[in-house]
């Protein structure tokens, strides 16, 4: 910054001196003269960088490299006034664990009213840095507002819990907030390369097959289908108030993606094909997860989706 700056008083003390030069030549009755514009943007200001994980606490709303424009995408911690707040900085490897967190509001106290969504007051989320460990839980609240989320064992490398909930009190009443804090597990962090665009994925013995041409930046609708041995799977059970949960994360910042059911559960049976009011916030790779119950049993596909 220092450099940048003896370099700007370099820049105007030579524009003022060719100011002068031209009014001095202009008034000795010379020729007119023509300048060019100076670019005044910073170069190298990144703002998809990854945030640090090894910030205190996780709290992205200090690390650098953080995009304004990055709030209600789930990449910071705050949001008017309101706050995902947590003493860990760190979580064990390879063995269930407990993660602890507050939700304070614009006058810092604990939020403990929250709207149910799907069934849940909390709906908790965790991704590795190279989108692989996904989880989805549902924490639960003790009475001075601390949430408890039980984790099933986490592998070495960075790590960022997302908190998606709506109050039902305050300022924020009816508006739903994704926070998030990044916590580091210690170890050796082996990554894995994402896998390619693909619009199906398997698992479990069925295919899911995702159809859409999402726009960064659009709502689209994303159409999510269910096969067994290549038949309509139809025997899709209820779950979180529809037939299947999806969610989204991009690759290299870890955005979070708004998608929302449009098929809502109605009987016991459901499926083959469900709809998903998608938002993007940003081009590029994103790795979804399409999360469905047969037979009492939760299967969760994923598969990787470019958003254009």
């Amino acid at each position: 910054m220092i450099q940048r700056f003896r370099m700007s008083r370099r820049a105007l003390a030579a524009a003022a001196t060719t100011a002068a030069l031209t009014l001095a030549l202009a008034a000795c009755g010379s020729g007119s003269s023509s300048g060019k514009g100076h670019d005044s943007g910073m170069a190298g200001m990144d703002h998809s960088a990854m945030p640090s994980p090894s910030s205190p606490a996780g709290d992205m709303a200090s690390m650098p490299g953080m995009d304004p424009a990055s709030t209600g995408n789930g990449l910071a911690a705050a949001e008017d006034g309101y706050r995902m707040t947590s003493t860990a900085a760190t979580l064990p490897a390879g063995r269930a664990t407990e993660y602890r967190f507050t939700i304070t509001g614009p006058d810092g106290k604990p939020v403990t009213a929250f709207a149910v969504d799907q069934t849940k007051r909390m709906h908790f989320y965790a991704i590795r840095s190279d989108l692989t460990g996904f989880q989805h839980l549902h924490p639960t609240m003790a009475a001075d507002g601390t949430w408890t989320a039980p984790s099933a064992a986490l592998r070495p490398g960075a790590w960022r819990l997302y908190a998606s909930f709506t109050p039902a009190s305050g300022a924020g009443r009816g508006k739903n907030f994704v926070l998030s804090r990044t916590v580091k597990v210690p170890g050796r962090a082996m990554t894995s390369a994402l896998p390619k665009p693909a619009g199906t994925a398997t698992v479990d013995g069925y295919t899911v097959t995702v159809q859409g041409d999402p726009m960064a930046g659009m709502a689209h609708q994303l159409t999510a289908t269910v096969t067994k041995g290549g038949k309509p799977v139809t025997d899709l059970q209820p779950y979180l108030d529809t037939y299947a949960h999806l969610t989204a994360f991009h690759q290299g910042d870890l955005a979070f993606a708004h998608l929302h059911p449009e098929t809502m559960a109605d009987g016991g049976h459901g499926g083959p094909t469900l709809t998903f009011h998608a938002e993007f916030a940003r081009s590029g790779n994103w790795r979804l997860f399409l999360q469905f119950q047969t037979g009492g049993r939760l299967h969760t596909a994923s598969l990787t989706l470019h958003v254009g």
